[in-house]
């Protein structure tokens, strides 16, 4: 965190209503949206209380995890409006009291947004990116930004020229992936209910699988991604990383929807649910039909992971599943050869120039000059001043999900194979191998399923806990649904994970 930003969350804290009695202040380890709302409405604790925790719990924990990057100043004046307000109406909005971490790529009104880069360090916009607006009037209260590879680079770790390196809070010495590391590593650690991250291939699912939580990538032209700074916005997509499914439902019902900022989002008009929180279905996964994915499963596993999974397949049939066993897409090696696109350049230039607006910094090479202390994002810093157009060795013009013929044939294969078998969803490791130790993580960096499939077909995919290794390691398992089939991953997700209940806290002191 920056001196300034502590002071003024000092600052705030002196200038609080009365000290506030330590024995009211609320037990946090694993408390879920629906728990905080029953204590707000028994008068168990307040919005004012829950964030002064939460604080506190950053206070004591952060440390070791390095995951938090800037605490808000305002967040108690906001839980302190929330609490008025709900004094007055007696109704709790949707959100209303719940403390929300953002990933340091999304921007929130008068708060740093840095994507991890010196570049950005001084970068504070005017204005909520839209789906900051829609989770604020929910009743969301934004606490804190958190930790992200630089630019989003990185899979394989959360590494930052502002902020340093985040640690897995199950083992320190490991990696929580990369790009959403320090939302996942906090959200995991309890330092706040619910959180956000970006998936571009990985970013979303490969840090929630890494720490035993629920992430949501889904369906491309669901949720804006207005206000955000972008790697390849033909892939990037924003979501919710939680420790629930539940939680993660409510919090996609906040973003979802069409934004005129966002032209991708106009597919998504009259895909959008209506209540989200209607799928949260217990019995979810009986008769469903469920394939799974073997050309990623088996592709070089762990033998710990391989066991989860298996046990995994044998956990959905217990719980009313028919499971499609293998299921073979035609030509799926060669459909997802050649679908990756390098757009950063044109991508970054256009995020300058709509919100940075500053004449010094306005191309890559500015951002280069600037500078990194982050040998990895200098790696990838020069190779965005070479590539161009698609990576590989396919001449077609890069597109968007719905209009690239590389990526509507991918989708096509899949979706036709389940259409044939008639399944609900495939399902595959998110990740073949445990995380990777911090000094080791390129070599470390194997197994990552997520980059596969869904960031380039558009299809939404869900990661929820499957499980730990030995070493104490979570693993995750992963949901692939069609397009727009959010309330199918929906119900089968929280069926599993409550038939399964994995999920457990890790052992910080």
């Amino acid at each position: 965190m920056r001196p300034y930003s502590y002071l003024l969350l000092l600052c705030c804290l002196c200038c609080a209503t009365p000290p506030r009695d330590d024995a009211r202040l609320p037990e946090l380890t694993e408390l879920t949206i629906a728990d905080i709302h029953a204590a707000y409405a028994a008068g168990g604790f307040t919005a004012e209380e829950l964030v002064t925790a939460y604080f506190a719990r950053m206070d004591s924990l952060d440390g070791p995890l390095n995951a938090i990057t800037y605490r808000n100043p305002d967040a108690l004046a906001d839980a302190r409006r929330l609490d008025a307000e709900f004094a007055r109406t007696g109704t709790l909005r949707p959100l209303h009291g719940i403390p929300l971490l953002v990933k340091d790529n999304i921007n929130v009104a008068g708060t740093p947004t840095t994507a991890g880069a010196l570049a950005l360090q001084d970068f504070v916009p005017e204005a909520d990116a839209t789906i900051i607006r829609k989770l604020r009037d929910a009743g969301a209260i934004f606490i804190a930004k958190t930790n992200m590879a630089e630019w989003a680079f990185s899979a394989m770790h959360t590494e930052s020229s502002t902020a340093g390196t985040t640690h897995n809070p199950y083992a320190l010495d490991h990696v929580p992936a990369g790009s959403s590391g320090g939302t996942a590593a906090a959200v995991a650690a309890n330092l706040a209910t619910v959180g956000l991250g970006t998936d571009t291939g990985n970013s979303i699912r490969g840090p929630s699988s890494h720490n035993a939580l629920v992430g949501f990538r889904t369906t491309l032209g669901l949720i804006s991604r207005e206000g955000i700074v972008p790697l390849y916005l033909r892939n990037d997509v924003v979501g919710p990383m939680c420790r629930t499914v539940a939680d993660a439902t409510r919090v996609l019902q906040a973003m979802a929807g069409p934004d005129p900022a966002d032209p991708l989002t106009a597919y998504g008009e009259g895909h959008v649910a209506a209540d989200y929180l209607s799928y949260l279905d217990a019995d979810g996964l009986r008769g469903a039909r469920i394939g799974v994915l073997r050309e990623l499963s088996d592709a070089d596993p762990a033998p710990e992971i391989a066991g989860l999974f298996t046990a995994a397949l044998a956990d959905l049939e217990r719980l009313g599943a028919t499971v499609v066993d293998p299921v073979d897409v035609p030509d799926f090696a060669n459909l997802r050869r050649n679908q990756w696109c390098a757009e950063f350049r044109t991508d970054l230039e256009d995020f300058l120039a709509t919100y940075v607006q500053n004449d010094t910094l306005a191309t890559l090479e500015d951002v280069i000059r600037v500078g990194t202390r982050s040998d990895y994002a200098r790696e990838n810093l020069a190779e965005a001043l070479t590539d161009t157009g698609r990576y590989g060795d396919s001449p077609e013009p890069c597109g968007d999900a719905y209009t690239d013929p590389r990526r509507v044939a991918f989708r096509e294969a899949i979706e036709a194979t389940m259409d044939s078998l008639r399944l609900d969803a495939l399902v595959f490791p998110s990740w073949n191998h445990p995380a990777a130790r911090i000094d080791d993580f390129r070599a470390g960096y194997r197994g990552d399923n997520s980059q596969i499939i869904s960031p380039h077909t558009g299809q939404p995919g869900f990661t929820v806990p499957m499980g730990f290794v030995s070493s104490g390691l979570p693993a995750g398992l992963q949901f692939l649904g069609r397009m727009y089939a959010e309330p199918t991953l929906i119900k089968l997700t929280y069926a599993y994970e409550r038939g399964t209940r994995h999920r457990r806290e890790p052992l910080l002191k």
